[in-house]
């Protein structure tokens, strides 16, 4: 269909039917789908008839090839003019082949795989007869105690905006009209929603608009540059408005600078959210202000349907508006091949044969063992295969390791971590030793005495999935008392002892790390994750995952975060005092964990760090240059990092910034020299006047395995 065409359809729409295609709806709305008629609620409360739905312009959580088949084949013959659906879902780290959560995967500092864990993501979901993902989450988190931190790839603007590139090249491939087997991309949550106060879900969002465009935005952005088809409104305000009725956020800033020309869609009724949060006196008044801030589809909620239709007649709304963005809602169809091929990929054989393959499985296991964290390891690991392992913990034998946005995944499916190990030796006892959140005395007992014969207790510990995840905030983010007693308990025995972490956000590892020999932070590692996690205990793979947010060392430092700012009265300055400087007087200032930090089963060394020159012109580049060693005894991967520090700016500038990372293998004795080149353009930053340039002036250039540890010898001035 052209242009012509597309604007020819328009035209033939009543203003009844343009509304509609405005307007999503959940699954049991529609004919065919296995859902059908299941409407209770506040769904049986929006009072949706058969017109509405037939006119419907979209639809979320329909799943498999036969369903979406029979519910598009439905609509189309009962839509007047045959306009297909849009079929949507939350494919947010796997369709049924499910990856590590996006914390994980952005922990693996492997572009690559991140951008393969996508493309495969969105292979089982368009077989399924999915059009649409609502994915990359691209937020910047600082606050761990934030349920959908789990969804982030962490808390630095760089490292977030390359894997949002990754993530969509993943999904949309080259051609996203003819290849069949990609998905539309839908960047969220627009904007800055992984900034609420206290780290709660939904919560107020407060910040200059500095901040917003130095740390927030610029994610979002590379998502838009990498081709994003669609962005997605978050929950929360931006300079005290919803975003879902943000104008300035959404008509000036995305649309007018950035150029944005996609499909905006606004979160799971987040329209007549605006009620709720005082910016809107009823549903009419919601509608208005969302239409003309630019939100082009609304999702769940009728405020659109029941009220746009007499906006438009009393003359408060252009019907121009509604028109743009049905256009839109078209061109997006037209992208996808729909009107030629309203069933686009959904196809049973080949779902059949690709969804939960041996390849993809295979994928999310090297994932899977590339996404683990080694925190710590005094001497314990790898384990031994004629050692006598006792595994003993909540998810020793637990299935909920896929996360809370697995949606289709299966814990049936999942490879839990007994069944892991059992795979590499027969040396092996199990026992429970608790719930997750509590215990029994007669679990207590099992726990000790499979215990007692043991060379080397594995405790597998961890959040239930939905103590994460989207509602999932929490206040107190050390394990639940149980496990602690239960780690306490265990090391009274005087055991090696070796703790794998299942969870969804960086944790106060207090009555862990400094009770357990050896610390894996493993996250919810997907389908495959009690075999990856087997691989890297028993050294048949290496650890190489690096954080990508930092691990508290209390909750009280919370929001804490590598790229911080300094003080007028920093701690630890050569003249500094010892009371009246910014510090606490009962915890470091320090994470327990930094961001980029991991260990791994070999050592590396850095040295001969260089760089090309003192001096650099703005039309030109430097070369930084360290000299990497293996200096253990078995091959293994480094994430080299480079830092630079802007030593005075015209606003205050972080302590070290992310500007680059190259991750390398080394075999015993080898040694790299690993090179950045650094330009004018990585210097820039946002000044007090919203301008984006860089400052003439002295930088410090800092490379390292982590953003604590590095190489602090370097150093140049930009010069004009």
């Amino acid at each position: 269909m052209t242009d012509q065409q597309l604007n020819a359809l328009l035209k033939e729409l009543t203003l009844e039917e343009k509304i509609s295609q405005l307007l999503q709806l959940a699954a049991p709305f529609f004919e065919g789908s296995g859902t059908e008629g299941q409407i209770t609620g506040p769904m049986a409360a929006m009072g949706i008839n058969d017109d509405i739905v037939k006119n419907t312009g979209s639809v979320l959580g329909l799943s498999g090839a036969i369903e979406t088949i029979g519910v598009q084949e439905a609509h189309m013959k009962k839509n007047r003019l045959g306009i297909p659906l849009l079929v949507m879902a939350d494919i947010i780290h796997g369709y049924k082949t499910i990856f590590p959560v996006p914390l994980a995967i952005a922990c693996s500092w492997d572009l690559e795989a991140a951008e393969q864990s996508a493309a495969i993501a969105a292979a089982e979901a368009s077989a399924a007869g999915v059009h649409v993902t609502f994915s990359p989450m691209v937020d910047l988190v600082r606050d761990p105690r934030w349920g959908r931190v789990m969804e982030t790839t962490g808390e630095d603007p760089y490292l977030n905006g390359e894997f949002a590139r990754a993530f969509v090249r993943g999904y949309q491939g080259k051609d996203l009209k003819n290849d069949l087997t990609r998905l539309a991309a839908c960047v969220k949550h627009f904007a800055a929603y992984g900034a609420g106060e206290g780290g709660r879900d939904y919560n107020t969002v407060d910040m200059s608009e500095r901040q917003l465009r130095e740390y927030y935005l610029p994610a979002y952005k590379a998502a838009l540059d990498e081709g994003a088809e669609l962005v997605m409104t978050a929950f929360n305000t931006v300079d005290g408005i919803p975003a879902a009725g943000n104008k300035r956020l959404m008509r000036n800033l995305l649309r007018k600078e950035w150029g944005f020309d996609g499909v905006v869609i606004s979160d799971w009724g987040a329209v007549k959210e605006m009620i709720p949060h005082g910016v809107a006196a009823d549903e009419a008044e919601a509608a208005c202000k969302s239409l003309l801030a630019g939100v082009d589809i609304e999702m769940m909620t009728t405020c659109y349907e029941d009220h746009l239709k007499q906006l438009v007649e009393s003359g408060e709304v252009d019907e121009a508006l509604i028109d743009e963005a049905v256009l839109r809602i078209l061109e997006l169809k037209q992208k996808l091949g729909l009107f030629d091929n309203p069933y686009r990929g959904a196809n049973v054989d080949r779902e059949r044969e690709i969804v939960m393959s041996a390849e993809h499985r295979q994928a999310a296991r090297d994932l899977a063992v590339k996404s683990c964290i080694l925190l710590k390891n005094e001497s314990v690991l790898p384990l031994k295969k004629e050692q006598n392992i006792a595994l003993i913990g909540p998810f020793a034998q637990n299935g909920d390791i896929l996360g809370p946005w697995s949606w289709l995944g299966s814990k049936d499916d999942a490879v839990q971590l007994y069944d892991g190990l059992k795979s590499k030796t027969s040396r092996i006892v199990t026992a429970q030793g608790s719930d997750i959140e509590s215990m029994t005395e007669e679990q207590l007992e099992e726990a000790v005495k499979a215990a007692r014969d043991a060379d080397v207790i594995v405790l597998a510990l961890g959040e239930h999935s939905d103590m994460s995840g989207e509602a999932g905030s929490r206040s107190n983010i050390r394990l639940p008392d149980a496990q602690l007693e239960l780690t306490a308990k265990l090391k009274s025995l005087g055991k090696p002892m070796v703790a794998v972490l299942f969870n969804g956000r960086p944790l106060d590892l207090h009555g862990v790390y400094d009770v357990a020999d050896a610390v894996l932070e493993a996250w919810y590692p997907g389908t495959e994750g009690g075999a990856a996690i087997a691989d890297l205990l028993y050294g048949d793979s290496q650890p190489s995952g690096r954080l990508t947010m930092s691990f508290p060392f209390s909750v009280g430092q919370v929001p804490v975060y590598y790229n911080n700012f300094n003080t007028g009265r920093p701690q630890g300055a050569p003249d500094a005092q010892v009371r009246y400087v910014s510090q606490y007087l009962d915890i470091p200032n320090a994470p327990l964990y930094p961001f980029g930090y991991g260990l791994s089963y070999t050592t590396f060394a850095y040295s001969d760090a260089s760089i090309s020159s003192d001096r650099m012109a703005f039309n030109q580049t430097l070369k930084v240059t360290v000299k990497v060693e293996n200096t253990g005894d078995v091959a293994g991967e480094e994430v080299v990092q480079l830092y630079v520090r802007d030593l005075a700016g015209e606003v205050v500038r972080p302590l070290k910034e992310l500007k680059g990372f190259r991750k390398i293998k080394l075999q015993p004795g080898e040694a790299q020299e690993v090179a950045f080149i650094l330009t004018e353009e990585q210097l820039r930053y946002h000044h007090s006047d919203l301008s984006y340039t860089s400052d003439a002036g002295e930088f410090a250039v800092f490379v390292g395995p982590n953003s604590r540890d590095v190489l602090q010898a370097l150093s140049f001035r930009l010069t004009k």
